[in-house]
């Protein structure tokens, strides 16, 4: 797989992660429906950044033990696949659950305080930082050419603050809010068959080096 679609292809799977709903994503659309979208945007900011430490973190450490140990490239490229079923299942079996908001009014706005809650909330849950290993692991290729070490992190900041500025802006406004809400049991559904789909391809195509 060339390098170039490599990186289309890590930058889908991690939009499909950050789209499944979890602890950031109620979070940032907590804080944009009980206290402001201004503090719901920073709290999407904060996400982007926690994003860009867990890219830096597998460009620079994961990848310098995989140039050397083949079989563990391969080996994470199952467990990368399997984890992402594992995902897939979670999010389907949840799809009909209603999220839970704690919707009280705190009295006013900390976009500050904000931004902090969203980066530690990023950085705190290691799902996230399993998620981001996996998907490196599996779809980076082995010996990665320069230009992915500069391109990746502010594309995969441009993914993840996007995404919750999207979803700070849609619930800090009600007709939008409530467009989502009744769709998403099959929002839901949708988004965990794609990850079940990168899941197996990534397990099927495990012994194919470079992918």
């Amino acid at each position: 797989m060339p390098a170039s679609t490599a990186i289309l292809t890590i930058l889908a799977a991690l939009l499909l992660g950050a789209m499944s709903p979890g602890p950031s994503f109620v979070i940032v659309a907590r804080n944009a429906i009980g206290l402001s979208r201004g503090d719901g945007l920073a709290t999407a900011l904060g996400m982007g950044i926690g994003g860009v430490f867990f890219s830096g973190i597998a460009l620079l450490g994961l990848y310098t033990l995989l140039a050397s140990v083949e079989w563990l490239y391969v080996g994470l490229k199952v467990a990368g696949g399997l984890y992402l079923i594992y995902l897939a299942s979670k999010i389907w079996r949840g799809a009909a659950t209603p999220l839970a908001f704690n919707a009280t009014h705190t009295g006013g706005g900390n976009p500050r305080k904000s931004f902090w809650i969203g980066l530690t909330t990023q950085l705190s849950n290691p799902k996230t930082a399993v998620y981001y290993g996996s998907i490196f692991a599996a779809l980076l290729p082995q010996h990665p050419p320069t230009w992915c070490y500069f391109a990746l992190p502010p594309a995969i900041f441009a993914i993840e603050a996007g995404w919750y500025t999207v979803v700070a802006l849609c619930f800090s406004s009600k007709r939008p809010r409530e467009i989502y809400l009744r769709w998403k049991a099959w929002i839901d559904r949708v988004a965990a068959s794609a990850v079940t789909a990168l899941g197996l391809r990534l397990i099927l195509n495990a012994h194919k080096v470079g992918i």
